[in-house]
């Protein structure tokens, strides 16, 4: 089955950090307000190095590609913090020698400081949770920093020597405009970062917007600001490289291609996910996904118990695959190789092109047998599509 095989999947981590200083109306991540003033560092950088060396291995002596921390606010831990967590995890896993780790910060909790030394411990990528610059809507997100904040916690990460920076933005807004959205997005590209995540806002289920929803623009202003959005990111030199993400000439995220190329990933931390592939003397390809403990306290409460920190696990069945490989591959603007799902799954190609049939012939995806893309159409529709697939 897997003969063509020579290699696993490339490998990255993630590290999810769950505290932040408030809960956003919008958010549906695992993250939570602290109980004390003083978060518990000692006790759950003990955890997360238990938690990585549980998982050890499972990561079949590869190199890290790629290392993303998120939350909640990351930034809220020290840099020492971090300094200590990479150099354990270099000292177990090495790191590939042109590594991208990238730090989640939000402009409300960073200071100067803490940049050179989040700098100086190894992180050399910075993904800004700006949302927008405008006070109205700043507040309506229920953010903590104001837009003159956002704009010097970027001047002040490049005088730490950052040079690969991301801005997350969102539009649809409540109330927003096309020029409103448009104000927001030219005050992001003013400032030259070398990657955009530019998204829509979305009521989550278990989210505060969930259960009081704020009133959002009409559906042909979201298509207006989504029109006018795109050409002003083309006109500003970077390019769509997934479905909301834009970067500038080599600057797209590893750790986010990684996934969406189906690469495996370790994740540690409460709440956090991961997938691995391995083979089995026999020759079968295994594809699991874990995940770990969610509550922060109750995660921190494993250390030493012979649980672990696992909460659960499961091998995703043969037949699932070919939705799963293209839920992924099918966001990239470009796709991915048809090789990639032989070198990322073990299964022979017929295996994903019979499930593809019936979203070809209704012109959702790209007419090549080289690569698995999405049509212009198709990645318009992308629910649409993937709902095709899943019904093959």
């Amino acid at each position: 089955m897997v003969e063509q095989m020579c290699a696993l999947p490339p490998l990255s981590l993630y590290i999810h950090t769950p505290w932040c200083v408030r809960k956003c109306p919008y958010c549906d991540f695992n993250s939570h307000e602290p109980h004390h003033d003083k978060l518990p560092e000692a006790a759950y950088l003990e955890a997360l190095l238990e938690d990585f060396r549980q998982d050890l291995p499972l990561a079949a002596g590869r190199l890290l590609a790629a290392i993303f921390i998120g939350g909640g606010t990351p930034s809220l831990l020290s840099p020492e913090f971090y300094q200590e967590l990479l150099t354990a995890i270099d000292s177990q896993l090495p790191f590939a020698g042109d590594i991208e780790i990238t730090l989640e910060a939000n402009p409300g909790t960073t200071e100067q400081e803490r940049f050179h030394g989040y700098r100086k411990a190894g992180i050399n990528r910075l993904s800004l949770g700006v949302q927008s610059f405008q006070p109205e809507q700043l507040a309506a997100l229920g953010r903590i920093h104001s837009g003159d904040e956002a704009i010097k916690a970027v001047a002040q990460a490049r005088a730490a020597g950052f040079d690969n920076i991301n801005i997350d933005l969102m539009h649809g807004l409540p109330g927003q405009t096309v020029d409103g959205a448009m104000a927001d997005l030219n005050q992001a590209l003013a400032l030259a970062p070398e990657h955009l995540s530019w998204y829509q806002l979305t009521l989550e289920p278990n989210t505060a917007f969930h259960s009081a929803p704020p009133v959002l623009p009409h559906e042909d202003i979201l298509w207006d600001i989504q029109d006018a959005g795109h050409e002003v990111l083309e006109q500003a030199g970077l390019k769509r490289y997934e479905i909301s993400a834009y970067s500038t000439p080599g600057k797209a995220s590893r750790h986010n291609l990684n996934y969406w190329q189906f690469g495996d990933y370790m994740g540690i931390g409460a709440g956090a996910h991961g997938k691995f592939s391995h083979i089995t003397r026999d020759g079968q390809w295994i594809i699991e996904r874990r995940w770990k403990t969610r509550q922060p306290d109750a995660y921190m409460q494993r250390r030493g118990d012979m649980r672990g920190f696992l909460a659960g696990k499961r091998a995703i069945p043969e037949r699932e695959l070919p939705l799963e490989f293209a839920m992924n591959a099918l966001r990239l603007s470009d796709g991915v190789s048809m090789a990639t799902w032989q070198t990322h799954t073990g299964q022979p190609l017929d295996a994903l092109t019979q499930t593809l049939e019936s979203a070809s012939k209704k012109g959702l995806l790209e007419e090549t047998s080289e690569r698995l893309r999405a049509s212009p159409q198709g990645l318009l529709f992308l629910n649409e599509l993937l709902a095709e697939i899943s019904d093959a």
